[in-house]
């Protein structure tokens, strides 16, 4: 009897981990479509032993992320590392959050915050040192930050032979940033196009690329390169956020809204989306092209479309026609 007892116990704990781990997937399925408040109504359905789960706090910091809503992003990061402190995902969540509110903050909380946005990408790092985004994260506060909250050159440095070991495209790309920083431009491109030929997926690396012609204001080749991204993403699925970026470089640069319009169609268009482009963010930036190329009626249904999928988020609800 006790044996068929436990028997019994373990399998209703199984079932029930499989159906947390479901509902968690459904949140993540919905994030990576960009439909947040569909997975902030996922995250408040959870019973409340699973809502207090570290990964439910970090899906809901991430969900808050992508709507630039950074105080509840920090929140919810925050209660993510304290439920498990030794997961470097949730090191590097809390960190992105932490440095995304650093850059909107005054001088004196920027100081505490870009400290503290050091810390957690350090800790991710050595939490997992193989982990490739955290690495890239920390490489890249490094070449960015001043010395007096910890950046430094030669860290970043450091942070570029860290990253050869995991990933050579990101290694190249860092030591790009580092060599733009430093002013030595020719030696920039040189590896940004050095990350292009280490790349699985190039085609998001020509659009950074393209992104960097666009800070040199080399118009025709940063033309070029958006269009070998825009060639290369439509050939492979899951580069598809590579149109989202490339459409972006376009926008910023307030060149042929044209092609701009076509990429970000095909991006909100394909399967396969991301949290690194949210949809509804792509709906708006479609909506300011629309507006640039004076199409009121597809910028108002653009405008429209974001906000059914995130009903607060400020940039649609801030636009005007």
């Amino acid at each position: 009897m006790r044996m068929l007892a436990a028997m019994a116990l373990a399998a209703w704990l199984g079932a029930r981990t499989q159906a947390q781990h479901g509902a968690l997937d459904g949140v993540n399925t919905a994030l990576q479509q960009g439909e947040a408040d569909q997975a902030l109504s996922l995250l408040a359905g959870l019973p409340a032993d699973e809502s207090a789960s570290a990964e439910a706090h970090n899906l809901q910091c991430r969900v808050y992320f992508i709507l630039e809503n950074w105080d509840a992003a920090v929140k919810e990061c925050q209660q993510a590392v304290q439920t498990e402190g030794q997961n470097s995902d949730y090191h590097m969540w809390l960190g992105r959050a932490l440095g995304e509110k650093a850059s909107r903050a005054s001088f004196v909380s920027a100081y505490g915050l870009a400290k503290r946005t050091r810390e957690e990408f350090e800790q991710a790092t050595q939490l997992n040192p193989r982990n490739a985004e955290a690495l890239a994260d920390l490489g890249e506060f490094y070449s960015s930050a001043p010395g007096v909250v910890g950046g430094g050159m030669d860290k970043a440095q450091g942070v570029v032979a860290q990253l050869d070991k995991v990933d050579q495209a990101r290694a190249h790309e860092l030591r790009a940033r580092i060599a733009e920083g430093n002013k030595d431009y020719s030696t920039a491109e040189h590896e940004f196009h050095a990350a292009i030929a280490a790349s699985a997926q190039p085609a998001f690396q020509w659009m950074t690329l393209a992104s960097f012609l666009r800070r040199r204001q080399r118009w025709d080749e940063m033309d070029a390169a958006v269009q070998k991204g825009w060639n290369l993403a439509q050939q492979e699925k899951h580069a598809a956020v590579a149109l989202h970026n490339g459409a972006s470089v376009l926008v910023r640069a307030n060149r042929n809204m044209q092609l701009a319009a076509k990429m970000l169609d095909a991006y909100l268009a394909s399967p396969i989306k991301t949290e690194e482009a949210p949809a509804f963010a792509a709906h708006v930036e479609r909506a300011r092209v629309a507006m640039k190329l004076g199409d009121t009626a597809t910028a108002k249904r653009e405008r429209d479309a974001a906000l059914a999928l995130a009903k607060e988020y400020k940039p649609a609800l801030d636009l005007k026609f």
